[in-house]
């Protein structure tokens, strides 16, 4: 997957596409929270995700049901990676070091976050 940056308005609209998997113009409407945006720039944001190759629909009559064509996980790792890679010159160990003071992670935090990694060098 291609490095995709997404607006704040994008990425709200893209949570309701992940929660629901597949919704209707009308039902992403009913997911936002009052004032609920004008179906006009929901219909702008779907075609911008679109050209992004985020979004897919399917056509029934004259209504689309539209769908995510990117997981959120996979979303979440480019995000994590082109983060890791701009602010901490592409090392996971500085991006570490950086969270793990930073943080402010309890003791239980720390103890959880080393048995993690303790699997991953099993595994």
């Amino acid at each position: 997957m291609k490095e995709i940056k997404l607006t704040d308005s994008e990425k709200a609209l893209m949570e309701i596409l992940w929660e629901k998997k597949h919704v209707f113009m009308k039902d992403i409407l009913d997911s936002y929270p009052e004032p609920k945006p004008a179906a006009t720039t929901i219909a702008t944001l779907l075609k911008r995700m679109q050209n992004k190759d985020m979004v897919g629909y399917t056509l029934y009559g004259n209504s689309r049901e539209y769908y995510p064509k990117v997981e959120k996980g996979e979303y979440f790792r480019e995000e994590m990676t082109s983060m890791i890679n701009r602010f901490f010159n592409s090392s996971v160990t500085q991006f570490a070091s950086f969270f793990t003071s930073n943080a402010k992670l309890s003791q239980k935090q720390l103890k959880e976050l080393r048995d993690i990694i303790d699997q991953q060098i099993k595994d």
